[in-house]
């Protein structure tokens, strides 16, 4: 299975957009370089105030253009870097990747899938529903967070629009994603 990177964003401040980038670049163990959740420790604020201490699982956020297109045709307005992720992806079923997933992005980078991006209320600050919108639930009951996925970086390099994207899956047995 291989994807494309659709789009990359990055912003120095905690906002829930993030506008688009020519290109970001991605630093081992810490983030994406000039992004506000950039550091090996927890940045994100409501995680800083529990513990600044944790280890920063959220280094970079990505979001399927899958889910986008989902959202359009609901009525909402989502271009990618508008729900806060850093690389919007198009042709992979991120939230099927079980968890210590490794994604070559271009050339050289490789991140580390390490769980589910649980929307938060922020969403509904852009549009009223949005949260909502990226829940669901399956055939047993069962709550769907679909709001991308999280990785920490695990080789640095640039990534661009129009970059492949190759999926290394971890050995079995695979942990399904959770929150983190």
């Amino acid at each position: 299975m291989t994807g494309t990177v659709i789009a990359v964003s990055c912003s120095p401040t905690h906002t829930m957009s993030k506008p688009n980038r020519p290109a970001i670049r991605l630093l081992a163990g810490l983030g994406v370089e000039g992004d506000a959740h950039l550091g090996r420790t927890v940045k994100h604020r409501s995680r800083v105030a529990r513990d600044p201490t944790q280890p920063n699982l959220r280094q970079l956020h990505l979001i399927h253009a899958e889910l986008q297109d989902e959202l359009s045709a609901a009525g909402f307005a989502v271009p990618p870097g508008r729900m806060g992720e850093n690389v919007t992806t198009r042709g992979i079923d991120l939230l099927a990747l079980p968890t210590g997933t490794r994604l070559r992005l271009g050339a050289r980078a490789v991140v580390e899938v390490t769980g589910l991006r649980n929307p938060c209320h922020q969403l509904n600050g852009l549009q009223p529903g949005l949260m909502a919108a990226t829940l669901d639930r399956d055939g047993a009951g069962n709550l769907v967070r679909k709001a991308g996925i999280m990785a920490v970086i695990v080789e640095g390099g640039d990534v661009h629009p129009g970059d492949g994207i190759a999926i290394e899956l971890p050995p079995l047995p695979h942990r399904p994603l959770v929150p983190v």
